[in-house]
Order: structure tokens, then C-alpha cells, then sequence
């Protein structure tokens, strides 16, 4: 074999790049900083990209880092998939073998889909989740190994990714966190069409501010002329130079093709365009070496020499002399493994590939496919497969590319390279009528089809049939995320099943449609559902039965909760046990646990919930674990117990990472935003918003997150934010969404038209949900949105233009309200909530009401509420008049104040000062009397114990470290914390804090205010 040959087309002298390699080498400082980097690197073919990456890497490892470069094949799906990462993790593997074994240590089953070398990859679990669980896996390999020293990994040529690896690099620069690592990966710039599979991602990415782009632009003249007197070893004449960059453009290879014409004298004649100039130093080739470059411009990126050596058919000393030319005229170049050979450029191989004839091309497949038949170890074995396929579906002959094609569809699902998968199942459909019969009748049996029972009697020796193929290739489709294309299929498959009687397949297909049509907000799934409920109806249990009644249930539960939503999840409950379905079971389980809990029995049905966690964690049943991680807080939050679904949220945070499951966590993280609001926790609940947009790109879970950030913001008083935010919300929800999401949204939507002074609008938005009426199970979303109505018609109060049908619309609010379940005290407080505010809406408000009001707040932990209701009481208060109710008043508004001014709640901030300012009060604490100044804290009746225990609370220590700094048990500070809340009236220890630093109980302390709840 030969080594590289150095040549003179490529200049020794790097020229110019002075701010895209500062930027580089500014990156790589970070990196070895800790700070984990991303970088795309962008430029038209032939403009130096490639150069400039090897000269950073040489520069890099001098420094000490390891650089593991990978490229992309340029045949997509041809490929094998998610080859530049496997190339780059093999180059780590070789540079570090112990550290990358032990970062896999424990995953090397899961891992070995993308680096065989780790041991057999298992057929493994395929859902939604399975190829970002890979996802995930990677990423923490990546920064385990770059824990302690500065790797570099650069994947060059994007333009060709196959799906799966752009898919890969996409996760891996929105959640790198730790690590000595830098993702650099480049592309052709020129080659991003509109309609090119990189643009989205590109435009995807451009939206990370963790990711910087860098634009390589062509070179100007002087760096031209320093490039020439590089190739050429001295100082080029200058209109030999302006004749260069005239007619190069500045591009860096095309400077060096031309420079190299000129030299040779092959330039006579020349035309200027691309395919002339990429191919005038070929043709000068001897015949021999113009022959072996044109097999190995079909043959792939890089093409293994025994494998040259069978499709050539030369003896060895001719081929190896055919090498040598192609060689040293710098149009082959050994590969860097040293056992095949790549074109020097991608372009050149564009323009000796595109020249051939179109007989010549699929000659030559074949003879690669036969030579690949014949001696399978002329390829890498794990490359095998899908170059075999690619090799004849190019040869064009269906009798043999059809079954290679779908074994390597296989190979593709087995890495988890569903998009891969996909295509190469569309290639089979596209082929299919052209195979013999006899060559279909021979096919392997159906791959994975999820719970479609396969045509004919025995699944695992039946040949597969075309329905087979539609069915693994809707299931592929909606793994990758690919619904259109899935959706496409699944109508022709029911199309076919039109013609034939077969109620259990087409079900399978009706499911599928009603769980795409939902997932693209295409509408509400439910007229596919009932198609499927209805062929299934009579006919004995099965798996297709089970699945049926499990989907009627969850669609139910979350649009028209009630009785037939109970009935359908037991009998998918009865069904799932019958046929053995055990994770249709748990799943069936879950959602009737689910509407236990929203009609009332809310003990059994939480048992239940934490019963089906605890076992699918336990049995690896990770889909439906994952959704229990989703719905149970959310269940607990329904309930009024955030504090308890914080740590269950955190917990699934780290389920639904390790596994990969995207979704799930995305949609934690909405919950956990949710109950962070409730505590009065509100900076982390923007935070934990921001990280569950990051987390995931579906439209459902970024509706949600936007509905949660609409909602902070109107709290906050950023009504523009607000606006922003809820039109998002309506956008990814579309006009065909449920109770859970279109409720809260018409909350915001009324809360915001009432601070922007628009009554009769939010009336209308009122009215519209008032003639829908509220389902059963939704009064979690149906109280807070009649309380925000009825407060703004008690803000409304005396305006002209509220008086018009203001006594009819207080009548339906009362009505509505009183069809609303109170199971909890959560739900009996904002009962008594709405009540006050109507009252108040009529000027019949007492200080009764709302201290009834207050009263059922207090034993709650939602901060903003009670400051909320607060503020209600000491303007009531003020109205009746009396000092006792001035003292009251002054205290229950410094309360309200301190609470509202640490959420950053700057409407109930002003509400608060405002009333203050009009009563004469003074929100700031009086100085005490000279008896008392030296313990501020006895006036509020506090023991000097419970004043030592309050100033640890406002430090932000937890109960065990107020233990430990004052020698006592946890279970004694947590006694202590408890009068101390009862004392101050507050409902939870960041109150307390903020309380005692609004008064200045502490004054000569700098007290750290922790987060409320």
C-alpha cells in the first residue's frame, strides 16, 4: 500500500485566516476551561475549510488536546449511519482506549450501535425514546472522556449527514453541560438549498447562543498571490496572479487546479467552466489511472484497496502503477487508516462521478455488489450490509436490491437510525413491483412493527407481504419524527385495507393515524380513534384490541374525562392481562389512575400512580415510566401538593435524561415550571421554562412552555411578554387541543385583555368558554380562570362601559363555579376566592369574606395567592374603617408587599403601595421603642430561640443545618420553623425571610433570601 505523496497543488504556506482561527483558538481556550464549545464552520466547496480545520487540529494537539476527526459519507442513507461519529469515536477509542472504556463502562450494548468495536450491540427497546436514549449515552461519553484533558472533535462535510447524525449533533450542542470538549463540524455552504435536509438544523442551531457559526469567505488577491508562491516555490508573475484570481474567484482550490494548469501547460484553451477545470488534470491521466479513478469516484468517500482491486480486474502491478499517477497528480490520496483510497477533493470526485455514462454507472455498482457477494470481508463489517444495499439499488436491479435493501432497513433500526431506516423501507416500496415473484417470496420475515400483527400464520418464517413493509415503515416514520411521510403511508395502507376485510390491521393503521394526526396539531385524533374502536368491537381480546382501548382511554382523560373514559381504560386493563400486554397494562393503569384522582378519589388513585412508577422503573418498562413521571406530579400539583411533585419532577428529570426521552423530560420540566410558580419559586420557574425548551422541539410541550411564560410574565407585569408568549402558545397548540391546555390559556388571554383595559374583549373570551361549559376532571383549570374573571369585574366596578350585561355575566360565573368539584383545600380556597370576588363585584364585600379567605391560604404554600388575598383583606379592612383595622391593615399590606416585591409580582407590588399611599400607611417597619431595640424580634412574640431559628431560616439554612449550628434535633428546628410561620402569619420559610428582612429584624445581618416555598 502507499503513503501519502506530497504534491505541489497544495501550498506548504498557510495563508490568511487570521480571525476564523482567533476564533477557533478562543474556543479551544474555553474548552480547556471547562466550558464545553460548539462550532459550525461554513463555506462555499473548494474555499479551504478542510485546510483550515487541519491546521487548527495540528496546532491543537500540540497544545496537549486529543482531536478526533470524522467525516460524513456522501450518500446519506447509503451510508452507514451516524458514520462521522462512529469514525470519531473510534479515532478516541485508538488515541485513548482506557478512558473512552471506562466512560462507557456498563453501556457498551447500547454504545456498540455506534461503536461496534465495544462489544454486540442488544435488539434493545424502539419507541420514541430509543434513539435519544443513544443520544444521551453519546454525550456523556463524550464529556466523561473530555473530563480531564481537552478533546476536539471535528465532523467534517454536514452537507451529506444522514438524518440520524444530524439528529445526533443537534442534541449534543443543546446539552453538552461539562467537559474539556469542542464539537466543531463543517459543511458547503453552497450546497444548502431551500429545500436541503441541513437547513432546518442550521436554522435551529443559529437560535443556541451556545453555538457560533463561522462564514469562510474566498481569499482577495494579495492572499492569492501568497498562496501561488507557495504552490509554486517562488514569487508568482503578478499577471499571471490576476489571471489566477480573476478566474478563480479567490476560491482555494480552484487557485490551486489553475496554478498547477498553468505550470503544466494544460491551461491552454481552458474553458472557465467548473466541470473543465475539475476534470482538464484527470484526462491527463494515463487511461489506466482515468479508469481506477472513475471506479472509486462510484465507489464511496473512501474506497478499500481489495475491494479496487476486485471491480478493477487489473493485475496488481497495474493497478498499483495506476494508483501511483492518480497519486502523485494529486487526484487519489491514501486514506488515513492506510487501507483505501479517497479523491483528494470532493469536487473532483463530483466531476469525474458526473461524467460518467449512465450504463458506465450502474455497471460499475454492480461489480462492486458481486465483488462485495463474493468476498464480504473486502468492507468493514459493520459497513457491510448498507454498502451491499447501496451497491445494487444503484446497479438498478430490483431482484437484488430489494431484499438487500431491507435487511439493510434492519441493520438501520438496529442503531436506532430510524430516519435511515425509513428511507431505506422507501426504497423497498419503490421496488417492490419491479422484483419477481419468486425473489418476494423469499424475503425476510417482518422486522418491528410494535404490536401490527404480520400477515400470514407464523410472523417469525412468513416472507414478509407489502402490508408488512407499510406498517415497519409508519412505525420508522414516527420514531424519526418523520410524520408527514408516515402520515402518507398510512393512508395508502388503508387505502389497500379497503379492499379486503381485516379489521385488526387496519385498526393498527387507524391508531397510528390518530397518534400522528395529534403530534402535528393536524386535529384531534379522535374520528381515528373511533374508526379504530369500531372495527375492533365484538372481535375476542388481542394485542391490537388492548392497544385500541388504551388510546380511547387516554384520549378521553384529557377531552371528555367521565364515565366511558373509565370504562374503556378497565377494559384495556382486562384486555392488556388476557393477551400477556404488560405495558399496555401499565399504561391502561396509569390513565385510570389518572381519572381516579380527578374524580375525587384522590388517595387511591395517587397509590395507584406511585404503584405503576415504582413496578415499570423496576420491569424497564421506560415509556410508561417516563409518562409516569409526567402525569403523576402533574397529578400531585392538581391536588394543591407542589412541594411534594418538586423532587418526583426532579427524580423524572434524570429518568427521562438517561433514557433519552425528549419529550417526557421536556414536558417535566413544563410541570416542574408549574409547581415552582405555585411555591412562589418564580426565578426557577423561568428557569426550568427555559430548559424544557431546550429539552425538546415538539409543538405540544413548546405550547405549554409558552403558556407558562405567559403566565410569569403577566404576573410580572410584562403585558408586551405576555402577548408575545400566549399568541406562541396558540400557534403550537393549534385550533384542535384539549381542556388542559385551551383553559389556561383562555385564563391568560382574559387576565391580559383586562390589564390592557379591554373589558368587552375578555368578555367575549369568557362567554365563548361559559357556553362550552367545563368537562368533569377539568376544575383545576376551570377555578383559576373564573376567578380571574370575576376579579376583573370587581376591578370593573363603577366604569360605564362594565355596566351593560354585568349582572348577567356575575350570574354565570356563580353558576359556573358551582358545578366545580372542591375535593381539596386548594380548590375549597379559591371557592371561597371566586365568592369573595363577586361579592366584591357587587360592593357587598365584607372584611369577613375575605378573612374566610385568607384563613384557607394560610395552610396552603402559595405565597403569591396569599399576598394576593392579602391585599384583598387590608382593603376591605381599610373600607370599615377603625384603628384596630388600620393596625391590621398595615401589617397584612407589609406582608403583601415583601412577598410581592421578592417575586418580582410588580401589579400586586403597585396594588399594594398604591392602597398604602391612599390610606396614609407606611409599608416600612416604625423604629421600635428603646426597650425593644436591642431584640427587634420580641415584638412579634418570638422566644429567643425562635429568633435564633429565624435568622438560620433568612441565612436559607434547611432544617438539619439549623440543627447542627444550634444543637438540637431536625425534628425540634422543624417545631420551631412551624410557631415561627404561625407567628408571622406567612405560609412558607423564603416568606419568612423576606418578612424578616422587610421589617428589619436582623438588621446588622446581610440576609440571603432563598427561594420562597
Amino acid at each position: 500500500m502507499l503513503g501519502p505523496v506530497e504534491t505541489r497543488s497544495v501550498s506548504p504556506v498557510f495563508v490568511g485566516r487570521a480571525d476564523e482561527l482567533h476564533t477557533l483558538n478562543d474556543a479551544l481556550a474555553r474548552a480547556a476551561a471547562g466550558e464545553p464549545q460548539a462550532l459550525l464552520l461554513g463555506g462555499e466547496a473548494g474555499v479551504g475549510k478542510t485546510r483550515l480545520v487541519e491546521e487548527f487540529a495540528t496546532a491543537a494537539c500540540r497544545g496537549g488536546a486529543v482531536v478526533a476527526l470524522g467525516g460524513c459519507v456522501e450518500i446519506g442513507a447509503d451510508g452507514l449511519p451516524f458514520a462521522p461519529f462512529s469514525t470519531a469515536l473510534r479515532a478516541l477509542r485508538r488515541e485513548l482506549p482506557d478512558d473512552l472504556a471506562a466512560a462507557a463502562a456498563g453501556q457498551e450494548e447500547e454504545l456498540a450501535r455506534l461503536l461496534p468495536e465495544l462489544g454486540e450491540a442488544t435488539s434493545g427497546r424502539h419507541d420514541e425514546g430509543s434513539m435519544a436514549r443513544l443520544f444521551e449515552l453519546t454525550a456523556r461519553v463524550l464529556e466523561r472522556v473530555a473530563a480531564d484533558r481537552t478533546v476536539v472533535v471535528a465532523l467534517e462535510d454536514l452537507h451529506w449527514a444522514d438524518a440520524s447524525t444530524r439528529h445526533l449533533l443537534s442534541y449534543l450542542f443543546r446539552t453538552l453541560r461539562t467537559g474539556r470538549l469542542l464539537v466543531l463540524a463543517t459543511y458547503r455552504a453552497d450546497d444548502i438549498h431551500r429545500r436541503h435536509p441541513l437547513r432546518p438544523l442550521l436554522a435551529e442551531l443559529d437560535r443556541l447562543r451556545t453555538v457560533r457559526r463561522i462564514e469562510l469567505g474566498r481569499f482577495n488577491r494579495a492572499e492569492v498571490g501568497r498562496q501561488i508562491a507557495g504552490i509554486l516555490a517562488h514569487e508568482p508573475d503578478p499577471a499571471q496572479v490576476d489571471d489566477i484570481f480573476e478566474r478563480s474567484d479567490g476560491n482555494a482550490f480552484f487557485v490551486e487546479e489553475l496554478a498547477v494548469c498553468a505550470t503544466e501547460g494544460c491551461g491552454t484553451g481552458l474553458t472557465d467552466s467548473l466541470r473543465d477545470l475539475l476534470l482538464v488534470r484527470v484526462e491527463g491521466l494515463p487511461e489506466s489511472a482515468q479508469r481506477v479513478a472513475r471506479i472509486v469516484a462510484e465507489g464511496g468517500s473512501t474506497v478499500e484497496y481489495r475491494l479496487i482491486a476486485a471491480v478493477a480486474g487489473l493485475a496488481e502491478d497495474d493497478l498499483i502503477e495506476a494508483l501511483r499517477a492518480a497519486v502523485n497528480a494529486n487526484i487519489l490520496l491514501a486514506a488515513p487508516d492506510g487501507d483505501g483510497y479517497r479523491f483528494r477533493h470532493s469536487l473532483v470526485r463530483e466531476a469525474v462521478g458526473d461524467d460518467l455514462l449512465p450504463g458506465e454507472r450502474s455497471r460499475l455498482n454492480r461489480r462492486y455488489a458481486e465483488a462485495l457477494e463474493a468476498d464480504p470481508t473486502l468492507v468493514p463489517a459493520d459497513a457491510r450490509v448498507m454498502r451491499l444495499a447501496s451497491y445494487w439499488y444503484h446497479a438498478h436491479d430490483a431482484a437484488k436490491a430489494l431484499p438487500a435493501v431491507l435487511d439493510a432497513s434492519v441493520t438501520a433500526r438496529r442503531r436506532h437510525a430510524y430516519s435511515e431506516q425509513l428511507r431505506l423501507l422507501e426504497r423497498a416500496m419503490e421496488l417492490w413491483d419491479s422484483a419477481p415473484e419468486d425473489v418476494r417470496a423469499g424475503l425476510r420475515p417482518v422486522d418491528y412493527t410494535e404490536v401490527y400483527p404480520p400477515c400470514g400464520c407464523d410472523p417469525a418464517t412468513t416472507p414478509l407481504r407489502y402490508l408488512d413493509l407499510m406498517a415497519e415503515a409508519a412505525v420508522a416514520g414516527r420514531l424519526c419524527g418523520e410524520r408527514e411521510r408516515a402520515l402518507k403511508i398510512t393512508k395508502r395502507a388503508l387505502h389497500l385495507l379497503e379492499e379486503e376485510r381485516d379489521p385488526q390491521r387496519s385498526a393498527w393503521f387507524w391508531v397510528q393515524r390518530s397518534r400522528l394526526v395529534q403530534a402535528q396539531a393536524r386535529g384531534d385524533g379522535w374520528a381515528e380513534l373511533a374508526t379504530a374502536e369500531e372495527l375492533v368491537r365484538g372481535l375476542p381480546p388481542s394485542e391490537v384490541h388492548a392497544e385500541v382501548l388504551s388510546h380511547v382511554a387516554s384520549w378521553t382523560m384529557v377531552h371528555v374525562p367521565g364515565p366511558d373514559a373509565f370504562s374503556a381504560a378497565e377494559r384495556a386493563v382486562e384486555y392488556a392481562r388476557m393477551v400477556g400486554a404488560r405495558e399496555i397494562e401499565m399504561n391502561a393503569r396509569l390513565t385510570l389512575a389518572g381519572l381516579t384522582v380527578e374524580t375525587g378519589g384522590i388517595e387511591a388513585g395517587l397509590d395507584e400512580m406511585f404503584e405503576v412508577k415504582r413496578q415499570t422503573v423496576a420491569q424497564g418498562l421506560t415509556a410508561v415510566a417516563g409518562r409516569a413521571y409526567v402525569n403523576l406530579p402533574n397529578a400531585l400539583e392538581s391536588v394543591g401538593r407542589s412541594r411534594e411533585a418538586v423532587p418526583l419532577l426532579e427524580e423524572g428529570i434524570a429518568y427521562t435524561r438517561k433514557f433519552g426521552q425528549l419529550a417526557s423530560e421536556a414536558w417535566i420540566w413544563g410541570n416542574l415550571s408549574e409547581s415552582f410558580y405555585s411555591l412562589g419559586r418564580w426565578d426557577q420557574a423561568a428557569e426550568a421554562g427555559t430548559k424544557a425548551e431546550r429539552a425538546d422541539h415538539s409543538t405540544k410541550p413548546r405550547g405549554f412552555h409558552a403558556s407558562l411564560r405567559a403566565e410569569l410574565a403577566l404576573a410580572r407585569g410584562d403585558l408586551a411578554e405576555a402577548g408575545r408568549q400566549l399568541a406562541a402558545a396558540r400557534g403550537h397548540f393549534g385550533t384542535h387541543d384539549i381542556p388542559q391546555h385551551e383553559l389556561p390559556l383562555v385564563d391568560i388571554g382574559i387576565g391580559l385583555a383586562a390589564a390592557e383595559g379591554r373589558l368587552l374583549d375578555a368578555r367575549a373570551d369568557l362567554e365563548r368558554v361559559l357556553d362550552t361549559g367545563f368537562a368533569p376532571g377539568t376544575h383545576r383549570y376551570a377555578w383559576p380562570l373564573l376567578l380571574t374573571a370575576a376579579t376583573m369585574e370587581a376591578n370593573a366596578l363603577g366604569l360605564p362601559v362594565a355596566e351593560p350585561g354585568r349582572r348577567k355575566i356575575l350570574e354565570r360565573i356563580r353558576t359556573a363555579a358551582k358545578s366545580l368539584a372542591t375535593h381539596v383545600p386548594v380548590w375549597q380556597a379559591y371557592e371561597r376566592w371566586v365568592r369573595a370576588e363577586l361579592l366584591r363585584a357587587e360592593g357587598r364585600g365584607t372584611p369577613d369574606d375575605w378573612s374566610e379567605v385568607t384563613v384557607a391560604f394560610e395552610s396552603l404554600e402559595r405565597p403569591y395567592d396569599l399576598a394576593r388575598v392579602r391585599h384583598r383583606l387590608a382593603e376591605s379592612l381599610l373600607s370599615a374603617g377603625g384603628e384596630d383595622e388600620r393596625d391590621r391593615a398595615t401589617e397584612l399590606l407589609r406582608l403583601a408587599h415583601a412577598v410581592a416585591d421578592h417575586l418580582g409580582a410588580r401589579p400586586l407590588a403597585d396594588a399594594v403601595t398604591l392602597l398604602a399611599q391612599r390610606a396614609r400607611l407606611t409599608l416600612t417597619a416604625a423604629p421600635a421603642p428603646a426597650s425593644a431595640q436591642t431584640d427587634p424580634a420580641r415584638t412579634l412574640g418570638l422566644t429567643g430561640r425562635e429568633r435564633d431559628v429565624l435568622r438560620l431560616v433568612a441565612l436559607g439554612r434547611s432544617n438539619r443545618q439549623i440543627a447542627e449550628e444550634l444543637f438540637i434535633s431536625p425534628k425540634t428546628a422543624s417545631v420551631h420553623v412551624s410557631n415561627i410561620l404561625g407567628k408571622l402569619g406567612v405560609s412558607g420559610r423564603g416568606e419568612a425571610a423576606a418578612v424578616s428582612h422587610r421589617l428589619g429584624l436582623f438588621p446588622a445581618e446581610v440576609l440571603q433570601v432563598p427561594p420562597t416555598g
